[in-house]
């Protein structure tokens, strides 16, 4: 299936997610494999709102770290410990966290000095348990909200 670009000029941002989710569910309704499903959803992102990264990172219960997985952006942390920085801390509280500025939040691991603002969601599986998490940064201040919490929640709905 031949990605089609989700950006329509003048749309606000829910009109973008919206068209985003369309896609996205007929990206990975057909494909059963996490990893790929990762793959498609960070690139499917990056083209809506080329944010500065964009990535999971899967859980690993024998270490009790987050290790990286499909992103789009530069080099970023391969392993986080568990509650550790804003990963770590959503993978413990299984609550969506948006931080408006990293360099004021005491638990933030700057895996870069241009990151300036972050949301990360739970992905959770089938038994409701936490096997990743969404992990969006922006090099702008204050870029995420409730609206991104809300449709970043229901895009990774559909990895279950």
């Amino acid at each position: 299936m031949q990605p089609m670009n989700p950006i329509v000029p003048n749309t606000d941002k829910a009109e973008k997610y919206k068209l985003l989710l369309k896609q996205a569910e007929g990206l990975i309704s057909s494909e059963s494999d996490l990893i790929a499903n990762m793959a498609n959803l960070t690139a499917l992102l990056k083209d809506t709102f080329n944010w500065f990264w964009i990535g999971f990172y899967r859980v690993d219960t024998e270490s009790n770290q987050l290790i990286l997985a499909p992103f789009q952006g530069p080099l970023a942390c391969t392993r986080i410990n568990y509650g550790k920085g804003v990963c770590g801390e959503v993978w413990q509280s299984g609550e969506t966290q948006i931080v408006d500025d990293v360099n004021a939040h005491p638990n933030h691991i700057a895996c870069s000095s241009l990151s300036q603002s972050e949301i990360v969601v739970p992905v959770k599986n089938k038994d409701d348990e936490i096997i990743a998490v969404l992990d969006i940064d922006s090099d702008k201040l204050a870029t995420f909200d409730e609206v991104d919490a809300e449709y970043l929640e229901q895009l990774v709905e559909l990895l279950k």
